[in-house]
């Protein structure tokens, strides 16, 4: 949520953003919020004047209640009541008014950065730079479900017939790969000075609507039926969350956290939701990475960020790449965003494995996350990181290292948190 002192003073810039978004439809926003906000602050004024008319009056009661001029006191107590009925009134049509404000703000998208390529969707997407030389091998690489079955390493039948489409059994060593990409990535950010944390993995509403805008919130999260609770969709919701409503001296930040949590997601509207495959699955784990910091240091630790995946990727021997996201790929409270996309030698192209994020203030102007200063309060800058997605990371992993025999070899980093294992071979 961007400040409503900048709608005040520079409408069109922020008109302009929302145009580099393309997302015409939330023009007529602008002009809405800034005819509320006027009438929101006509309002404000009369109320501080009734009550500081209310003091008036009754510095006047006591005097006269001094004086014994009981009647006159008495005057003065029922145009005192007369002024309380006013600012009731008042005080409703500010509370309606600053809701409506509040509404439309929380609709509008955060200014991008000056940067950011203009583009409409994630095709238009700009390549930034490539880690380690991509490989396809002189055979046949299978589907990534047929190289798992054949590893005894996934049971996606058995799932679909307990739980649905969209969710899969990790079985033995795959199953064990799976826990150890986690704990090594785990290990790897406590490693450059983040701080572990086990996070809930349900938020009230307050959060949700906190940490995202309501159409991402529609297309993702799991209510819990009957009480106000969601289930995460990332362990970045109640990271967040945990600061929200707080002030943070000033000497703490920044902030530097990392978080393991399953992730629940409906991936509503993923059309193509694979019947066999957990490229997108409604239920993962993830390791995640969350800064708060001051806004002078937010882009010195974007760059920190998503160079943290890369690094990790590369130990494991992954090629990847970056890309920068373009305007109209950019969620409504980012200002900038990197993807971080992994090679896949089956398909010959990079997908998707993580995702870097600065929000500026926008999270924290939802949420209420400041900190303190010797010249008073400020919004913290918020930034979150994907360190990795084992669903995602398999694919990548297992292609990246699968052998002519069918067997997968194991990098040297993830040797010790497989119990000294090399390879992952077939099954017979």
């Amino acid at each position: 949520m961007i400040a409503i002192e900048l709608i005040r003073n520079n409408p069109e810039l922020v008109k302009e953003n929302i145009k580099k978004k393309f997302q015409h439809e939330k023009l007529p926003l602008v002009d809405e919020v800034l005819t509320l906000d006027a009438e929101l602050r006509k309002y404000k004024q009369q109320g501080n004047e009734l009550r500081s008319k209310r003091n008036t009056l009754s510095a006047q009661i006591g005097q006269y209640m001094r004086n014994k001029e009981i009647e006159r006191a008495n005057e003065v107590k029922a145009e005192v009541v007369k002024n309380n009925e006013k600012i009731a009134e008042i005080e409703v049509k500010e509370a309606e008014l600053g809701e409506k404000v509040k509404q439309i703000m929380m609709q509008i998208p955060n200014i991008i950065a000056p940067d950011v390529p203009i583009g409409k969707n994630d095709t238009e997407n700009v390549e930034v730079k490539r880690y380690l030389e991509p490989k396809i091998p002189d055979f046949e690489i299978p589907y990534h479900v047929d190289i798992l079955e054949k590893l005894n390493g996934i049971d996606i039948d058995s799932a679909r017939r307990t739980s649905g489409q969209g969710f899969y059994y990790l079985l033995g060593d795959i199953a064990r790969l799976h826990s150890a990409v986690l704990t090594y990535a785990r290990d790897f950010m406590i490693d450059k000075g983040f701080t572990y944390v086990i996070p809930p993995y349900m938020i009230r509403s307050e959060v949700v609507t906190g940490v995202m805008s309501f159409a991402e919130m529609d297309g993702m999260m799991y209510k819990i039926e009957g009480e106000d609770l969601y289930l995460i969709g990332t362990s970045e919701h109640s990271m967040i969350g945990r600061f929200m409503n707080t002030i943070i001296p000033e000497a703490q930040l920044p902030l530097t956290l990392t978080s393991y949590s399953p992730c629940f997601r409906k991936e509503k509207g993923a059309h193509g939701l694979e019947e066999r495959g957990i490229y997108r699955i409604h239920q993962f784990e993830k390791q995640e990475m969350i800064v708060v910091c001051k806004p002078e240091d937010s882009s010195t630790w974007f760059e920190k960020l998503y160079n943290y995946t890369v690094e990790l990727f590369t130990s494991m021997e992954i090629p990847v790449r970056t890309l920068e996201c373009c305007s109209g790929d950019l969620a409504d409270l980012k200002y900038k965003s990197i993807d971080v996309e992994a090679w896949s030698p089956r398909q010959k192209k990079y997908f998707e494995v993580g995702s870097c994020s600065n929000l500026t203030d926008a999270q924290a102007r939802r949420l209420g996350i400041r900190y303190k200063t010797e010249k008073g309060n400020e919004f913290a800058h918020t930034l979150n990181n994907t360190v990795v997605a084992p669903p995602r990371m398999l694919i990548a992993f297992i292609e990246n290292h699968l052998q002519a025999d069918g067997s997968v070899r194991i990098p040297k980093v993830l040797q010790p948190y497989m119990g000294g294992k090399t390879e992952i071979s077939v099954k017979k």
